[in-house]
């Protein structure tokens, strides 16, 4: 059995939260081993924090990557498509601005055709950026939550903050979804969940998970032979403190 940084055919790659750290997206891939017939995904977030949004864009252009939005994303084109309508976009901080400043048209071609969730019938896998609430259809879950939730409330509410009940820890498939947004030091392995947003940009590792030709994914104690990490290069943004607070 090949392990998953093994080429093999038609394998399907999916990345965490790039956040515009373009190289450390080239180390994985070339830890990967990624190439001819491999198909790459991606959990949203592509942009913002890091060093290189439009490179990581035009990385995934170049590889014919597909993505689900992001909360970045999200907040990036309303403010463009405020811009082009003529109405007075939200302010954007300094962060946004420069990055929107540096994305040209194709860039934003490519950000706006991002559906909120991808599904995978040949592993059995649905991405989404942040997650769902339990129980609630695809269809029904509001926008919000797909983008921004990381906990659940007393009530089954979705929070946007973490120290809550995990989502994930009550979300019980089919499908197995896998999601970012919510960084961790490592991979969230839940029963029919797996987080792979390891804080890249906070100075942390960059993670895929990499399944084989119609594979699907396992149990959580045999699930970490499908992931591969590279470290960060450095720290681009954060003060270090631990993963999953409020972003």
């Amino acid at each position: 059995m090949n392990g998953p940084g093994a080429r093999g055919p038609g394998r399907t790659v999916i990345v965490g939260d790039v956040h515009g750290c373009r190289a450390e997206l080239e180390d994985l891939l070339d830890k990967v081993g990624f190439g001819d017939g491999d198909r790459l995904y991606l959990t949203g977030d592509l942009v913002s924090r890091g060093p290189d949004s439009p490179g990581v864009i035009a990385l995934a252009r170049r590889l014919g990557a597909a993505a689900v939005r992001g909360n970045h994303e999200e907040k990036l084109l309303r403010w463009h498509a405020a811009r082009r309508s003529g109405l007075p976009p939200e302010p954007l901080g300094d962060m946004h601005r420069q990055v929107a400043r540096s994305l040209r048209r194709e860039h934003w071609d490519y950000l706006g055709r991002t559906p909120l969730w991808l599904d995978l019938p040949e592993h059995g896998v649905r991405l989404v950026h942040a997650g769902v609430v339990p129980g609630v259809a695809i269809e029904h879950q509001s926008r919000r939550t797909l983008l921004t939730v990381r906990s659940l409330g007393p009530a089954g509410e979705p929070l946007e903050r973490p120290g809550g009940t995990p989502w994930a820890s009550r979300y019980y498939g089919p499908p197995h979804v896998v999601f970012g947004h919510y960084a961790q030091r490592e991979p969230q392995l839940h029963a029919s969940a797996t987080g792979i947003d390891t804080g890249c940009v906070y100075g942390g590792e960059l993670t895929a998970m990499v399944l084989r030709s119609g594979e699907q994914v396992p149990p959580p104690d045999e699930r970490r032979d499908l992931l591969v990490r590279v470290l960060a290069r450095r720290r681009y943004f954060g003060s270090g403190k631990a993963y999953g607070e409020k972003r």
